[in-house]
């Protein structure tokens, strides 16, 4: 039951992911919150490691999640259900490229289609940050966690006035990481 489970669960996320990765966290949240298999926090944790590890972020969130709940046969499914959808869409859009790319009610609906993704991913970073600012166990807000967040967000922009290219974002990732441990390994 698991396995058909992730089959469907992560298909849905494949199928409805329009924009990458980003814009599929609400979807594999929701999904994963359905069906119990991570809580809120731990669901963060997951998505903090995996848009630090190689690999698309929506892949490691579904390797992680089948692997977590079915083993190794439910992380190849979770794995494939999500990137099923896109490799036969991509397969399907390669066929027909020339003529359907020029069409102008498909270049309609991929400009309409913009602005929505722009707001799932600022709706996802809104609540991501919303979320890293409360302690959970005390529900208050952790000032610590503002300021360090408000301070990745100086570093990188100010880099990027002061350098044409700025800070890599491995480079504030891997900044990121020293500053969290450095503070809150501390306490």
């Amino acid at each position: 039951m698991i396995y058909l489970d992730l089959l469907i669960g992560f298909l849905e996320v494949g199928l409805f992911s329009f924009g990458g990765a980003y814009a599929a966290i609400p979807l594999i949240r929701d999904v994963v919150l359905v069906h119990g298999w991570l809580d809120d926090e731990m669901l963060s944790y997951m998505i903090a490691v995996s848009e630090s590890t190689p690999g698309p972020i929506m892949v490691n969130l579904a390797t992680y999640v089948g692997s977590n709940k079915g083993g190794f046969p439910g992380a190849v499914i979770a794995t494939t259900a999500v990137m099923l959808p896109a490799f036969l869409i991509i397969l399907f859009i390669m066929v027909l490229a020339k003529s359907l790319l020029k069409n102008p009610y498909m270049q309609a609906t991929l400009r309409g289609l913009k602005p929505c993704v722009i707001g799932v991913i600022l709706a996802t970073g809104v609540y991501m940050i919303l979320g890293n600012c409360y302690v959970k166990a005390e529900s208050r807000v952790d000032i610590t966690a503002i300021l360090i967040t408000c301070g990745l967000a100086v570093i990188y922009f100010g880099s990027r006035k002061a350098v044409k290219k700025g800070l890599s974002p491995i480079g504030l990732i891997c900044l990121a990481a020293i500053v969290g441990v450095a503070v809150y390994g501390i306490r």
